[in-house]
């Protein structure tokens, strides 16, 4: 889970470090990395004070034009040192202000950051907010990505296809929700599981009826984890 970095940090990377670094609680930090089972260690930072703290950074940052925007993304999440950094990379992609940016060419950015990342922390927020906006704003692209990336051997990028659809409630495409979750029924892997379970519960906010109609179709593939978390609201 470690990012590796080479030369000297980013401008906005050491201007994040030394935010961070104040916030910083050592007790924390400790109860973080264990938590996460995470080889990058902890500063200590809460979510709350984190993105305060990348807010005041962004404020200054000048970002002419999509590639700008995408090195600086790349430049704090392979620089990051500790996994407050790796989020601090995260929020940046999703910064407000980076919308108009946020296109085709910054996939390659979000598959590393799955990837590379390699845990829930951070590949949940991309896949749920960053591949799913521009899985609405580029279906037809993105529909044959998500299919390939549920087929693919990245555990992450399995579960990234799943949950990219988190947000968009009556805009899902549920023929692509149930081909990205298809290749995975069958897998013991537990974020898989439940990516699925949660994917599927989501849904049912929706359409619950259909969610019903998916868990009895599939009654005999489904993990008993998939099918609780799929039928957690449905009663």
């Amino acid at each position: 889970m470690q990012n590796g970095a080479m030369g000297r940090p980013p401008r906005l990377l050491l201007a994040l470090r030394k935010e961070l670094a104040a916030l910083g609680d050592p007790e924390r930090a400790r109860g973080a990395q264990a938590y996460m089972k995470s080889a990058m260690p902890f500063l200590g930072v809460g979510a709350v004070p984190l993105r305060a703290a990348c807010r005041k950074a962004f404020s200054r940052l000048d970002l002419p034009d999509a590639a700008a925007f995408r090195v600086e993304v790349l430049g704090v999440f392979r620089g990051a040192r500790y996994r407050e950094e790796t989020y601090a990379a995260v929020e940046l992609a999703r910064w407000k202000a980076a919308a108009p940016f946020r296109d085709l060419d910054a996939l390659p950015v979000y598959e590393e950051m799955v990837v590379v990342g390699a845990w829930w922390d951070v590949v949940d927020p991309v896949a749920s907010h960053l591949l799913g906006e521009l899985l609405r704003k580029e279906p037809g692209v993105m529909t044959r990505e998500m299919r390939a990336w549920a087929r693919g051997e990245d555990l992450w990028k399995r579960r990234s296809a799943i949950l990219c659809q988190l947000g968009s409630g009556k805009e899902t495409d549920v023929a692509l929700l149930r081909a990205c979750i298809e290749p995975s029924l069958g897998s013991k892997e537990f974020f898989l599981r439940k990516a699925i379970g949660w994917a599927l519960r989501q849904y049912a906010r929706t359409d619950p009826d259909e969610v019903r109609r998916y868990v009895r179709a599939n009654e005999g593939r489904l993990s008993g984890l998939s099918r609780r978390e799929a039928t957690k609201r449905l009663g």
